[in-house]
């Protein structure tokens, strides 16, 4: 692999990997394209967690909250405020929330593991339509129910976390995310906007939901790390991370916007060509 091909592959999965794309799909036929079939899988978890890091920065604010809240269920502080009370009460309700989306996804994910390696590129395009039918949909049932969620939106002072069926809903959107060509963050954010989650919260819960998946899949794949590091190369690995890492970010960063406004579904105006295009195509 050449520094320019590890470029380009750290840049697409920066972008893919935060806009509701899917990251894996698009590095499958870019590997196809170039004809980099042989590059191990953890060649794209390390690109991966590139983007973790992304995550981490962006987010990091909640995630040190969420660092403290549990060290503060091993190490119980007496004679808290009632804020302080509210406040660990939330932060474990999302720390649940994020246990119980992680056991669905690790469980569906031992079924797909075996997927994501024999996948074709038809297999592949045809997720890039079932993501675009996630985004549409979920776009359209907030638009049929639009003046109720503005209205609980408004109302609420304190961003609620996900509820223990939204989490496990939401955990099975994720499984079904490691599929090829199957966006995780928009089926994780679908399926939170179907669960009647906010748009803050869906956004960031995806993301942060993913941290633990990332790091799980890196482990698996950890294995493989001398066979990447001969296949691909010490500099072409260290320059393809440093670039998802940027893109990733500033695409995080564009991203929330895009939720916070509402229009996820724009991205299945390039998901249904692309998807159909490589079907009849290939």
């Amino acid at each position: 692999m050449t520094i320019l091909q590890s470029i380009f592959l750290g840049i697409l999965q920066g972008v893919a990997e935060f806009l509701p794309v899917s990251s894996s799909g698009h590095l499958a036929v870019a590997r196809k394209l170039f004809g980099l079939e042989e590059v191990p899988l953890l060649f794209d978890v390390i690109l991966h967690l590139a983007t973790l890091l992304a995550v981490c920065i962006f987010f990091r604010k909640k995630i040190f909250s969420l660092l403290c809240i549990f060290a503060r269920v091993i190490f119980p502080k007496k004679n808290l405020s009632e804020e302080e009370v509210s406040v660990q009460k939330e932060g474990r309700r999302y720390i649940v929330a994020i246990i119980a989306a992680t056991v669905v996804t690790g469980a569906i994910g031992i079924f797909t593991s075996k997927i994501i390696s024999n996948a074709n590129l038809k297999l592949v395009y045809s997720g890039f339509i079932i993501t675009a039918d996630f985004l549409v949909l979920s776009s359209l049932y907030e638009k049929y129910h639009k003046k109720k969620d503005e209205a609980v939106t408004e109302s609420e002072a304190v961003e609620k976390a996900p509820g223990l069926i939204q989490s496990l809903i939401i955990g099975f959107a994720q499984g079904i995310g490691t599929l090829p060509g199957i966006s995780r963050s928009g089926s994780t954010i679908s399926a939170s906007l179907f669960c009647g989650v906010n748009r803050k919260t869906a956004g960031e819960f995806s993301f942060i939901v993913s941290i633990p998946a990332i790091l799980g899949a890196f482990i698996l794949e950890f294995k493989d790390l001398g066979k990447v590091t001969g296949s691909v190369g010490i500099i072409p690995l260290i320059v393809g991370f440093a670039t998802a890492f940027v893109s990733g970010y500033l695409s995080l960063k564009f991203l929330m916007t895009m939720i916070k406004k509402g229009r996820l579904h724009w991205f299945a105006l390039y998901l249904i060509p692309l998807g159909l295009f490589g079907i009849f195509y290939f």
